[in-house]
């Protein structure tokens, strides 16, 4: 058994005293969002009272507020009582070209924080703990009594996923590749970014069917790309009904392993061997981002009992299923692809 030392040093106490704070912090940033903060702030250093009354709010508690979030970067105090924006606070405003906006909401949704303080029980249960708190699974609440959280979430995942989407196109080489399949992807902007880069291509895209009919208007009948894309509803872990030369799973292998045994099966399956299949993850290992993704991690285990991957358990769940993983390459500071191909 061992002991604490001790003596501690100063800055190790400081370090965990403002970590147990950390709720405040992200209390701030969502109420900085909420209030449109960001918004409000234009490209010169504006006086807390005018601020406030753009927003009408009270200014003393305002004050509070930015001087909290400039401790941690977002937004800065340039004297005079006046604050201006820093690259963070910058991506609270909506109409930023990379805003997290309703990332920072969907985050801080008031469930989140009815959760959290159970993490303790999921750790030693090993099961999500939503049901107990709210009677339903996760996506059953959401979508029939979250009202305006599942509004943000809708809103979260269509950024994040328009974000990601510019980045995994840039990333792809699509050399030799006619036609391609996104399982589970959402309302399909990876695949719109890549017919748009390629106009040669065809295009599967293949989720659920309420997630198909809000589909990319660029792909449905009459869009721009309706000539090269087809929209499939369906459950990959039922079925996957697609034969393509590419396959593409993007961030939906993060529930229990045997759903995710059961959608790289099904990929195998409909595949011809030789197939190339890509699936890119956030990870929990080998990554620039690793105190977000082990948050996002955690943040599963609690709604709905899943798991984020590590290098290792993505590429043992891919070979198990019959494919020979080839290399993983990062996409961005937060994803990474594993390349694979179906074994004959």
């Amino acid at each position: 058994m061992t002991t604490a030392p001790a003596h501690t040093s100063p800055q190790a106490a400081m370090r965990l005293r403002e970590l147990v704070f950390g709720a405040a912090c992200a209390a701030a940033v969502r109420a900085a969002a909420r209030l449109g903060v960001a918004d409000a702030l234009g490209d010169t250093p504006t006086a807390v009272t005018d601020l406030a009354a753009a927003l009408d709010t009270e200014p003393r508690q305002l004050r509070r507020l930015l001087r909290a979030l400039t401790c941690y970067g977002i937004f800065a105090e340039t004297g005079d009582d006046s604050f201006e924006h820093t690259e963070m606070s910058r991506l609270l405003r909506e109409d930023a070209p990379n805003s997290l906006r309703y990332i920072s909401l969907w985050c801080t949704e008031p469930w989140t924080w009815e959760a959290w303080p159970k993490l303790d029980e999921a750790v030693r249960s090993g099961r999500n703990v939503f049901p107990e708190l709210f009677g339903k699974e996760f996506f059953d609440y959401l979508h029939s009594e979250g009202g305006d959280s599942a509004k943000v979430f809708d809103k979260a995942m269509t950024t994040s996923s328009r974000q990601s989407a510019r980045d995994f196109a840039d990333y792809l080489d699509l050399t030799g590749v006619d036609s391609v399949v996104d399982i589970g992807g959402g309302q399909g902007h990876v695949l719109a970014s890549l017919l748009e880069k390629h106009p040669a291509l065809h295009g599967t895209l293949l989720d659920l069917p309420r997630v198909v009919a809000g589909a990319d208007p660029r792909l449905r009948d009459g869009g721009s790309f309706s000539a090269r894309a087809r929209l499939v509803p369906g459950d990959c872990r039922v079925d996957i009904p697609v034969r393509a030369d590419l396959y593409i799973i993007k961030n939906i292998l993060e529930w229990d392993d045997e759903s995710t045994r059961r959608t790289l099966a099904n990929v195998v399956k409909a595949a011809r061997p030789g197939a190339r299949v890509v699936v890119v993850e956030n990870l929990v290992d080998n990554s620039p981002s690793m105190r977000f993704t082990t948050a996002m991690d955690l943040m599963l285990m609690l709604n709905v009992g899943g798991a984020k991957h590590s290098e290792e358990s993505m590429v043992r769940l891919m070979e198990e299923a019959g494919l020979t993983v080839t290399e993983v390459c990062p996409v961005n500071p937060y994803l990474h692809a594993f390349e694979a191909t179906v074994r004959g």
